[in-house]
C-alpha cells in the first residue's frame, strides 16, 4: 500500500509541472515567465513563443518525471529506485541545459542582460 502512496504523490508532482507547462503554453499574458526560482527574466524578445517553448519544457519534464518514478511501484527496498533517483538528476540537468542553450539563446533580446 505506501509503495501506491509514494507513486500517487510523485505522480502529483509531476502533474504539478504539467499543469504549469499548460498554463505557460495556453498563456495570454504579456509577461515572460520564469524559470529560475527568484531570478528575474532576461529582456524577452517573443513573448509568446518564449512562454510556448517553456512551456513545453515543463510538460515534458512532468511527463518523464512521472515516467521515472514507475520503479517505486515495485516495492519497498527495491534497487530499481536508483533508476528514479539518477534519472531525476539527469532530467533536470538536462532540463537546464536545453533551456539555457535551446530557449534562452533563442528569445533572449541581443544586448540584454
Amino acid at each position: 500500500m505506501e509503495r501506491y502512496i509514494a507513486f500517487f504523490i510523485w505522480t502529483a508532482v509531476g502533474a504539478a509541472f504539467i499543469v504549469l507547462g499548460i498554463y505557460d503554453y495556453v498563456s495570454k499574458k504579456p509577461v515572460a515567465f520564469g524559470f529560475w526560482a527568484n531570478a528575474e527574466v532576461f529582456p524577452v524578445k517573443d513573448v509568446k513563443g518564449y512562454n510556448r517553448a517553456l512551456g513545453k519544457l515543463f510538460m515534458v519534464f512532468g511527463v518523464l518525471f512521472i515516467l521515472l518514478g514507475l520503479p517505486m511501484l515495485a516495492g519497498q527496498n527495491s534497487p530499481w529506485i536508483v533508476f528514479s533517483i539518477l534519472g531525476v538528476l539527469v532530467e533536470a540537468i538536462g532540463t537546464m541545459a536545453v533551456y539555457v542553450t535551446v530557449i534562452e539563446r533563442k528569445y533572449r533580446v541581443k544586448g540584454g542582460e
